[in-house]
């Protein structure tokens, strides 16, 4: 913590060891945590020395009692502004929905990754700095597993994901960097259910979850006495995934010396657990992820080159949101639908005036942020339409904002008019812009692209041809 002032939290839960572990994870930031093992404890402790210093609550939701949703709705209207966290090992929306709607902030499923833990509880908390993100709300709809899924016409965007798409139908290794929430996962989650390799074992490893004492245990195994507390043997990533696919989220956080150790793995592909007499060929695509640019990394000595070359075989990078502002009404609606399909919410409509309130936030948290104050946003709308209204964060951050002569608010159409000079592009890169934002709105569907532009398909793939567009851009 930055502050010296040690914050205080109540866990309300009966199962002693993920007590230890939550009090533990917490303390890494200056929280000290108390135990309240079932809802009256809870209640009576808010009266307590420790109860009046409350910075926050952590809820679990098998907690023996009263009904969860039930205690939440005591303590908020014993302490209105204390921010509460809800724990369950369920991950229905439905419980989601019920949580927010009883006060929760948050809404974490077991068993939670460290740094998401950390994540709610700070986010949970800081509220003297609004202007940094809204509050993140962890995705709580399954996603789907195909390039349909990822909605978006800008051109840096669709050139991506017909990027990933080609070599999706490869085998070779992939890196695809992007801040935070760019939807990094899920891209890779779409090229190993398009690709070659789809029935085989696919793994996704958040090295900033891991400790990173563990990482290489975590990744390449190790044999019983290889170190302290190793009894037992254990497979490591690498060679349960053998001709599969492995995903390295955050492969930045790697050591200098486990870089070198997965470069010798890519290079002679064997892998050897740590305390092994011998190694073991395998055969493993490795899908890599960075929130940080590698290139840079690699030029301050921070990051093996050499094994960067080896990881990018092809390298993807992610737009953030803000540099594709004009298909935030796109995804807006498509979160919306895939919202209202959930239990217990309802589909909406949203209104010019939110739509223009989105489009002008610069979105920090990129299209993971979108969603979650779409969702936080229907959890509590009792009208058929979001209007600007439902967004009051936004609203306070961003003010009045500016709407056309009209009043009205217009999707931006995705094509660039102009160079960085000023003066027109040519019509011919104008053209091909305008067949692939077609070809992404209407999903790949070529004789309704044809239809729309107005041109028969045998021009259609005239065109693609001599403006040199792979079919899945």
């Amino acid at each position: 913590m930055t502050t010296g002032e040690q914050r205080v939290l109540m866990l309300i839960d009966d199962e002693p060891a993920q007590c230890r572990l939550i009090s533990a994870l917490a303390a890494r930031e200056g929280w000290r945590t108390i135990i309240a093992g079932d809802p009256d404890t809870a209640v009576a402790m808010l009266g307590t020395r420790d109860g009046m210093q409350l910075s926050a609550i952590i809820l679990d939701q098998w907690v023996p009692g009263d009904d969860a949703c039930q205690l939440i709705e005591e303590l908020k209207r014993r302490r209105p502004a204390l921010p509460i966290l809800m724990l369950t090992t369920s991950a229905s929306p439905l419980l989601a929905v019920e949580a927010m709607r009883a006060g929760a902030a948050d809404y974490l499923i077991k068993p939670v990754a460290p740094d998401r833990l950390l994540e709610a509880l700070r986010a949970a908390t800081e509220r003297e700095r609004p202007q940094d993100e809204l509050q993140p709300l962890t995705e709580k709809m399954p996603a789907k597993l195909d390039f349909d899924a990822m909605v978006g016409n800008e051109p840096k965007f669709r050139t991506a994901l017909a990027q990933a798409a080609k070599a999706a139908r490869g085998h070779g290794h992939v890196l695809i960097e992007g801040e935070s929430g760019t939807g990094k996962e899920m891209l890779m989650r779409a090229m190993h259910a398009a690709s070659p390799r789809s029935k085989a074992p696919f793994r996704i490893i958040n090295l900033a979850g891991v400790p990173a004492n563990s990482i290489e245990s975590v990744l390449f195994g190790h044999e019983p006495g290889a170190f302290a507390g190793a009894f037992d043997r254990q497979i490591g990533a690498l060679q349960q995934c053998d001709g599969g696919t492995l995903v390295l989220d955050e492969v930045d956080r790697l050591s200098e010396r486990l870089q070198g150790k997965l470069l010798e793995m890519l290079e002679t592909g064997i892998v050897r657990p740590l305390g092994a007499s011998h190694g073991f060929r395998i055969d493993v695509r490795l899908l890599s992820a960075g929130n940080l640019p590698l290139g840079e990394l690699a030029k301050a000595g921070k990051f093996d080159p050499v094994l960067l070359e080896k990881i990018a075989h092809t390298a993807i990078k992610l737009p953030a949101l803000r540099e594709r502002a004009g298909d935030i009404p796109a995804l807006t609606r498509h979160f919306l639908g895939r919202i209202g399909d959930q239990p217990g919410l309802r589909h909406l409509s949203i209104a010019d005036s939110a739509l223009a309130l989105l489009k002008a936030y610069d979105w920090p948290g990129n299209v993971r942020q979108l969603q979650a104050v779409l969702f936080r946003a229907a959890v509590f709308c009792d009208n058929e339409a979001l209007t600007a209204e439902s967004f009051p964060q936004l609203s306070e951050l961003l003010g009045e904002q500016p709407q056309d002569i009209d009043g009205s608010f217009h999707d931006g159409a995705g094509v660039m008019l102009y160079t960085e000079d000023g003066n027109l592009r040519p019509l011919e890169d104008i053209e091909a812009d305008v067949i692939r934002l077609a070809i992404g709105h209407y999903r790949g569907r070529m004789t309704e692209v044809a239809r729309r532009l107005g041109i028969g398909r045998s021009t259609l793939y005239r065109k693609l041809a001599d403006l040199g567009i792979d079919n899945a851009a």
